[in-house]
């Protein structure tokens, strides 16, 4: 778990044996059972996860009662509700575990502690923050510019893992087509 840590802030700033033993003794590990919420809608996200091993989403609520999904996040992927974690206000959004699902995790007032420790995990962690940023941007690029079948083979391209491990109707969710028609587009021509 540490190596793969490790391995993964590497890729955005180096961090030394020592640094990453800082970073990971301040982290809890806990697995969520298939359909475990690690958020709820209304409630203060009070952690930031880092996937070690599984699926979530995150999805809100529309004024219909339909789930609207807004994000997945897989192995070695941080997630958590922005807004809520550093304004520690309430969610309005869920996060839920699609499959087992084993993180670290860790508080806003740990991370600040770490940030004070090891500046190189902010820096690190603002990378990480702009990259998501971008990939939120890009979202909305491809929602606003492609028709539905165009968004069906982008995401197909961009995350192939998540076809086989996400359920249709979740996948219909995310790219706001209906599960019928994602049913057709995934049929062998």
């Amino acid at each position: 778990m540490k190596n793969q840590l490790k391995t993964y802030l590497n890729r955005y700033v180096y961090f030394s044996d020592t640094e990453i033993d800082l970073i990971y003794s301040q982290l809890k590990e806990k697995t969520f059972k298939k359909k475990a919420f690690l958020l709820k809608e209304s409630k203060v996200c009070k952690f930031n996860y880092f996937i070690l091993k599984g699926l979530v989403r995150s999805f809100y609520i529309d004024e219909k009662g339909k789930e609207k999904i807004t994000l997945f996040a897989i192995d070695n992927w941080w997630v958590t509700n922005t807004e809520s974690f550093i304004k520690q206000t309430p969610s309005i959004q869920y996060i839920q575990a699609i499959e087992e699902t084993t993180v670290l995790y860790l508080s806003k007032e740990t991370l600040e502690i770490l940030y004070n420790k090891c500046p190189k995990l902010e820096r690190a962690f603002r990378i990480i923050t702009e990259n998501m940023l971008i990939a939120n941007q890009r979202k909305s690029d491809v929602f606003l510019q492609m028709k539905s079948k165009e968004r069906y083979n982008d995401f197909v391209k961009k995350l192939p893992d998540f076809i086989q491990r996400v359920p249709q109707y979740m996948i219909a969710s995310y790219l706001e087509i209906s599960p019928e028609y994602l049913s057709e587009l995934r049929k062998p021509k």
